[in-house]
């Protein structure tokens, strides 16, 4: 991992501010996974916790990882707040285990997982090739891999957040490395949302999206 993304740089992140994200869980995720049968999830990069409390509100047993303490902390503050169902609340709270790893040292359990998601996770390139490979090895047979990140073809119009072209890929660089003997390729592809640009007005961004089966 880069310096400027290191463990010490998240943590300094959260720190600085009450919330980093939306609350919300990635759009993507909820597209992607709403018809899956619950079971176990890994959720990589979870930050402040809200796709891994989404998943075990929809009944997964969740492992929520991230390098920064201070996510972690935050994340299980936020999954055991009561809302308008403080049993509901005290059952999400159990399904989630959070866990924190260093990326560029440590490996998921392989074969164990249902789905594998990580959202918005972004390594230099060598090391992102094996950390992906990593986490295709921890899906179980007929599990799903849910990749997420910054499309390379958005380079220049995310610049402000992360100027290092290395940390950018696309779906076909992520698909590539999935051997078609153990997979099978629902969706890659680069996705359009809605975002805000560096005045905070909207504008365009693109995700690149990879969805897979293991046979």
């Amino acid at each position: 991992m880069s310096a400027e993304f290191d463990r010490e740089y998240w943590d300094d992140r959260y720190s600085a501010l009450d919330d980093v994200w939306s609350g919300a869980a990635n759009p993507v995720l909820v597209t992607e996974t709403s018809d899956l049968t619950p079971g176990l999830a890994l959720d990589i990069g979870c930050g402040e916790g809200a796709d891994a409390i989404w998943l075990a509100g929809r009944g997964w047993q969740v492992t929520g990882v991230d390098f920064s303490a201070v996510a972690l902390e935050r994340a299980a503050a936020r999954s055991r707040r009561a809302g308008r169902d403080p049993a509901a609340a005290v059952a999400r709270a159990g399904r989630i285990d959070w866990q924190q790893h260093d990326f560029t040292s440590w490996a998921p359990p392989a074969g164990r997982f249902d789905l594998v998601t990580a959202q918005f996770m972004h390594l230099p390139s060598l090391r992102r090739t094996v950390f992906f490979r990593a986490l295709a090895d921890a899906v179980a047979p007929g599990g799903t891999l849910l990749i997420v990140g910054h499309d390379v073809s958005d380079v220049h119009a995310t610049a402000h957040r992360m100027p290092d072209p290395d940390l950018f890929f696309s779906a076909d660089e992520v698909a590539a490395t999935l051997d078609p003997a153990q997979w099978r390729i629902n969706v890659a592809e680069s996705r359009t949302r809605t975002a805000r640009g560096p005045d905070g007005s909207p504008s365009l961004a693109a995700d690149a999206v990879v969805r897979a089966s293991r046979l």
